[in-house]
C-alpha cells in the first residue's frame, strides 16, 4: 500500500495558500457541463471579498455561469508559473467549492461591487450591465501544491486571514 504523501498542514501551508488566494487577479475555474456533464475549464477573473474569499464577477452568457446555476460544485485553480524553471515546480492551490451567486439588487451586491472594483477598477465598464452578477465561492476545502514534494489539504479555516 502507498504512503500518504499528503503533508500535515503548517503555519507555512497556510501562509502560502492566503499568498496565492489574496495575490490571485485570474483563475481556471471548473464546471460541469450540464447538457453533457462532462467537466469545462473557464478563465475568470478573481478577488477577494472583505472576508478573504474568492469573488469573481461573471455574465449569464458566459456558459459556466449557466453550469453553475444548474450544479454549483465547481473547483477554482489559482497560482502562476513562475518566468523560468518547470510550471510544474510553482505553488499552486484547488479550491473546492460551491458558488453563490449575488445579483444586482440583492443585500449586499453594492457594497461587494464597490469591493471588487477596488481590485479590478476595469470592471467598471461592465459591473452594472444586468446580465452580470457577482459570485463568491464558499470553500469547502482545498488542495495545495507547494511546490516539489510539498502537498496539503487545507480546511476551511486554514484559509482565514489572521487564522
Amino acid at each position: 500500500m502507498a504512503q500518504s504523501l499528503i503533508l500535515e498542514t503548517d503555519e507555512e501551508a497556510r501562509t502560502l495558500a492566503r499568498r496565492l488566494i489574496d495575490t490571485a487577479r485570474h483563475g481556471a475555474l471548473a464546471v460541469r457541463d450540464p447538457e453533457t456533464g462532462h467537466p469545462m475549464v473557464s478563465r475568470v477573473a478573481i478577488a477577494t471579498d472583505p472576508e478573504g474569499a474568492p469573488l469573481s464577477l461573471v455574465s449569464d452568457l458566459s456558459h459556466h455561469s449557466r453550469a453553475l446555476k444548474s450544479d454549483p460544485a465547481c473547483s477554482l485553480l489559482l497560482g502562476e508559473p513562475g518566468a523560468r524553471g518547470d510550471p510544474l515546480t510553482h505553488p499552486r492551490i484547488t479550491l473546492i467549492a460551491t458558488a453563490r451567486f449575488l445579483p444586482h439588487g440583492d443585500p449586499g451586491h453594492a457594497e461587494l461591487a464597490a469591493h471588487y472594483l477596488a481590485q479590478h477598477p476595469k470592471a467598471k465598464l461592465y459591473i452594472g450591465f444586468g446580465d452580470f452578477a457577482l459570485l463568491r465561492f464558499e470553500m469547502s476545502h482545498a488542495l495545495l501544491n507547494g511546490g516539489f514534494g510539498k502537498a496539503y489539504v487545507l480546511e476551511p479555516a486554514d484559509l482565514t486571514p489572521g487564522a
